[in-house]
Formats: structure tokens, sequence, C-alpha cells
């Protein structure tokens, strides 16, 4: 059975069990990370030098990085319909793939950590100012996507990428701050509130 190494209050431990909900795929969970088991310790290393989560261990084979664990269950389980085998539908899904995690997450990240997570305690008001622009300047990238694009991210029909941008834009929306409108994102995040997933990895207490 699949093992996923990593606690769900982790944005990439839930794509991953997005992922697997999605596929029908029978898993373990173990807590790591946070409050858990020290992704830190020896034991944790030999799965990922890198000492993040999460790790997807399928019998004797080791994987991290959460975009590179969904595309090999994608690939091993029988996932077209999320990741086609057409080159050109596929290298939309890595397209946007590669986005959230290269463009995206970068955007995001002081402006989350000192309004949710309260890191700094007391933030620097310039670098939160930028924070908060960047992240919209990037949603707005995404709103302005699905305004021409839609209904979802790489076309016609729901894939990888609208897991790893849904949640991301869950995080978005679930922080407090000023936000740019976007009927675009709200009407594609109804659309994915649909999939009984997102009840589960999408909810108020998991921003």
């Amino acid at each position: 059975m699949l093992k996923i190494l990593g606690r769900i209050s982790s944005i990439n431990v839930r794509k991953v069990l997005w992922c697997c909900d999605e596929l029908g795929l029978a898993y373990e969970r173990e807590d790591w990370g946070a409050g858990f088991r020290s992704a830190q310790s020896a034991e944790y290393l030999q799965w990922n030098p890198n000492g993040q989560i999460p790790v997807l261990l399928d019998g004797d084979f080791v994987l991290w990085e959460s975009n590179s664990i969904l595309r090999y269950l994608a690939n091993a389980h029988g996932g077209e319909a999320l990741y086609p085998q057409e080159a050109q539908a596929r290298a939309r899904v890595d397209q946007w793939l590669d986005w959230q995690a290269s463009e995206l997450n970068p955007a995001w990240s002081y402006a989350y950590l000192a309004l949710v997570k309260q890191q700094p305690p007391e933030p620097d008001p310039q670098r939160l100012a930028e924070g908060v622009t960047a992240w919209n300047g990037r949603v707005a990238v995404l709103e302005a996507h699905l305004t021409q694009h839609g209904p979802y991210v790489a076309g016609a029909t729901f894939s990888l990428a609208d897991i790893v941008l849904g949640l991301s834009l869950h995080r978005w929306r679930s922080t407090p701050m000023e936000r740019i409108a976007a009927p675009a994102i709200e009407a594609y995040l109804d659309r994915l509130a649909t999939h009984p997933a997102w009840a589960c990895y999408a909810s108020d207490a998991t921003p």
C-alpha cells in the first residue's frame, strides 16, 4: 500500500491526498513535520535529504516533491484523465504545475507567514505590502487566464493543475488581507467545490 509521510495541515500533503482520492487509491498516512515527528531527524532525512514534507513510499520506491508525486501517481495508476498522455495537453498541465511552484508560491510566502502564522510576530510593513501586492499580481494572471480559457486551468476538464492551484487559491482567499476582485476565480473555486475532496482538503480549518 502507498504510504504518505506528512501532517495533513500541510498544503503540499493535501495536494497528494486529494490526488489519491481522485484516483481512488488506498494509502496510509503518517504524521511528520511541525508538531509531530521531526522531518529533520536522521530517520526522515534518509527519505528526503531536504527535510521537507511530503514523501511518498510505494514499496521500496521513495519520492519527494509534491508536484512530482502527483505526476507519478497519475502515471502509475491510470490517471490519464488528470494528466493526459497527448503531448500538448500534458504540457499545459505541466505548465501550470510548474507555475504554481515557481511563480505563485514564492509570491505568497512572506504575506501568508506574516498574516496567518504570525512569523515574524511583527512583520516589516514594507515587505508585507510588497508581498500582498505580489500575491495579488500572480492571482491576477490566473484570473485573466480563466476568464479567457476556463473553465479549468489547463482546458475543458479537471486536471492535476486544478488540485494544486485550487488549494493555493483557497489559501489566498482565506488569508486576512486586501484581495483583488476575481469573479472568474470565484466561479472556478465553486466548480472545484463540487469534488468531494474539496471539503476534506480546502476547508476553512486548512488554509
